[in-house]
């Protein structure tokens, strides 16, 4: 009976390794294969990345030029879109948790996404770097950390722009806000609620376009050239090959000037639609 028992839980053993191996080596590309369809997270309030065109309906809702590049690789691969609008912050937990299968979402490298996503190589790098959004009258008063000792800051949860408050900033000012998106950023120095807005300054330059009243400093925050430019992130496990097709569309739509196209195709999009 001991022998018979001992070969039993040697078989369960074997069998419990194997249905732990095939988790952990479970190819997602597959995934996404046979179910025909890929998960996109994204958050559509950075424009000309993604924004809501609120003349069109569901998906369709949804352009930019993250949403074009989502639908090169979902073409390539040979399965239809699905785009999940979500906060920011949510974008990177879901990803990094395996809820969906790929970001898009105007989202920079960082150390810290390195270590808890896989990301890509950088598909888009011509924005304005880091600077300081400010309302109109306080032109010039803020190009330096050192003028931001009496200013209410404000930038979005989770974003570079945070990790550049963090590492630059911090300390340095009269009081700091997190807000879910940029546009309620960009909208509390707008309104007075904040004197200064941690923004991309392409992007931040677009929104003051668009509603007046506001300018971006000259000011540029040093940082990490790779954080200049945007990037795929996906789940750690499981997504070589997925990246492989991810990295593969990038460098074709790179080589072709596609990327530049839709780039400044949606900056103007954006601009005809007064979408910040």
């Amino acid at each position: 009976m001991k022998k018979v028992f001992a070969l039993l839980l040697t078989a369960l053993l074997v069998l419990g390794c194997t249905a732990c191996g095939g988790g952990e080596t479970a190819d997602r590309l597959e995934e996404i294969k046979s179910k025909g369809v890929i998960t996109l997270a994204t958050e559509p309030y950075f424009a000309p990345y993604e924004f809501v065109d609120p003349a069109k309906t569901g998906d369709d809702q949804i352009v930019g030029m993250d949403i074009e590049i989502a639908k090169y690789i979902a073409d390539k691969i040979g399965v239809e879109l699905e785009i999940v609008a979500l906060d920011f912050t949510a974008v990177l937990s879901s990803v990094a948790d395996g809820k969906y299968d790929f970001a898009i979402s105007a989202m920079a490298y960082s150390p810290a996404r390195a270590e808890a996503m896989k990301l890509s190589d950088v598909y888009y790098s011509g924005g304005q770097g880091y600077g300081l959004m400010m309302r109109a009258e306080d032109a010039g008063k803020y190009e330096s950390v050192e003028d931001l000792a009496d200013a209410v800051i404000i930038t979005q949860s989770g974003s570079v722009q945070e990790f550049l408050y963090n590492d630059q900033v911090k300390g340095a000012c009269k009081e700091f806000k997190l807000v879910a998106n940029m546009t309620d950023g960009y909208l509390a120095v707008s309104e007075g609620k904040a004197d200064v807005c941690i923004c991309d300054a392409a992007s931040g330059q677009l929104y003051a376009d668009a509603n007046g009243g506001l300018v971006i400093s000259d000011f540029r925050f040093d940082v990490d050239p790779n954080m200049n430019g945007v990037v795929v992130g996906t789940n750690l496990e499981g997504t070589d090959s997925l990246m492989d097709v991810i990295n593969q569309c990038i460098a074709e739509l790179k080589e072709s000037g596609q990327l530049e196209e839709w780039n400044s195709y949606y900056t103007e999009y954006a601009k005809s639609l007064g979408i910040e």
